[in-house]
């Protein structure tokens, strides 16, 4: 029956045809003769991160400052090459290595911008500007002689220069607009910062003052980078800050620092606002607030549920205060005795930041959430 109805159809449309003027007649055979090109999607030219330490891929090896990662037992997973200590602090790669895969962009990393061992035509689809120990405060940055937000934008400035030179302005232009932004910033700001009375912030700003302060420096960045070309961006939200190793260990039975979680809490909602009335006045813009709260919360409140074993600790050493070069103390401990053997089976690497596989998750959630619809 459905054959008679096909074949009914196609002679209904045969004298329809017939009816038409000879002219009409052509055009629309013509038509049909003709291959029609597919859809047209949206394509990303390339990815372009700004942040601390959660998104830096090694920029902190060229600077005079003690917040390094580039030494084992960091990168022991990494696997371009195999078990190179970048200068990411991981076992392995970090979101927006992921990120870059997802994307399309036919390299599963991002090179820092600052790492000799790529050129400008290794970065024309992908450059890490970021910096561990960063923050959106100066004052954060400065404390740990890193380099500032102000001056990731500077070595932005840098590489649109170097990219035109090497592509071409037309084609570089292409690049720096269709490429996608991601930024992941201001966890220091509060831990390594403001609760840590590193500098006078605490004096200076009650904490709700303080917040608004931060968010006003990520509106100003936002609205600089816009004016530098950006155009999609997405500015991660902060974690619950207070479930790191490090906080929960500093903590009564290694409890989540519920006050440092309301604080990350009460900065991404002001973030959403601010992003979503920011969007409105910039012509063309397209920024997202990248939303990893309730999504990492759940992996450190159950992390059975998400194949993990361990959560309260990291992976290197005692997992509990271990980060940077205390973390790589253990590096010459006896065998199986300085790292866990699976950093799979842990949320953390070290007391701060998550090991590859979880980076990995979250990056999945992120993509599946933020960074894919840039597509």
């Amino acid at each position: 029956m459905a054959a008679v109805a096909v074949a009914a159809a196609a002679a209904m449309h045969c004298r329809r045809l017939l009816l038409l003027p000879a002219a009409l007649l052509h055009l629309h055979l013509h038509l049909l003769l003709v291959p029609q090109p597919p859809a047209v999607q949206a394509r990303v030219t390339a990815l372009i991160v700004f942040g601390d330490s959660t998104v830096d891929a090694g920029n902190n090896n060229a600077i005079p400052t003690a917040v390094r990662s580039n030494f084992p037992p960091y990168g022991r997973d990494f696997p371009f090459p195999e078990g190179r200590a970048t200068g990411r602090f991981s076992n392995g790669r970090v979101a927006t290595d992921f990120y870059s895969e997802a994307l399309g962009l036919g390299r599963a990393f991002v090179p820092a911008y600052l790492d000799p061992a790529y050129g400008i035509r290794d970065m024309a689809i992908g450059v890490c500007f970021a910096s561990a120990g960063s923050g959106l405060d100066v004052a954060t940055s400065r404390a740990f002689r890193v380099i500032p937000l102000w001056k990731q934008l500077d070595m932005f400035r840098e590489y649109k220069s170097r990219l035109a030179d090497h592509l071409g302005a037309a084609e570089a232009h292409a690049v720096v607009a269709g490429a996608v932004y991601a930024v992941s910033i201001g966890t220091n700001d509060f831990i390594e910062n403001y609760f840590a009375l590193t500098t006078t912030r605490f004096l200076e700003f009650t904490l709700a003052e303080y917040t608004d302060y931060l968010v006003g420096l990520a509106r100003g960045f936002l609205t600089e980078l816009y004016g530098l070309g950006a155009r999609k961006v997405g500015f991660t939200g902060l974690a619950p800050m207070g479930c790191v190793p490090l906080e929960r260990a500093r903590a009564f039975g290694r409890r989540c620092a519920e006050e440092y979680n309301a604080a990350a809490r009460a900065f991404n909602a002001a973030l959403v606002d601010m992003v979503r009335e920011l969007g409105g006045e910039l012509p063309g813009a397209e920024i997202r607030v990248a939303e990893v709260y309730d999504f990492f919360e759940d992996m450190v409140r159950d992390p059975g549920r998400h194949g993990f074993a361990r959560a309260d600790v990291g992976c290197c050493g005692t997992g509990t205060y271990e980060t940077g070069y205390a973390c790589g103390a253990w590096a010459a401990a006896p065998a199986g005795t300085g790292t866990c053997p699976d950093a799979d089976r842990y949320v953390f690497w070290d007391a701060v930041h998550p090991t590859e596989r979880a980076s990995r998750l979250v990056a999945d959630h992120l993509i599946n959430t933020t960074f894919g619809r840039f597509v």
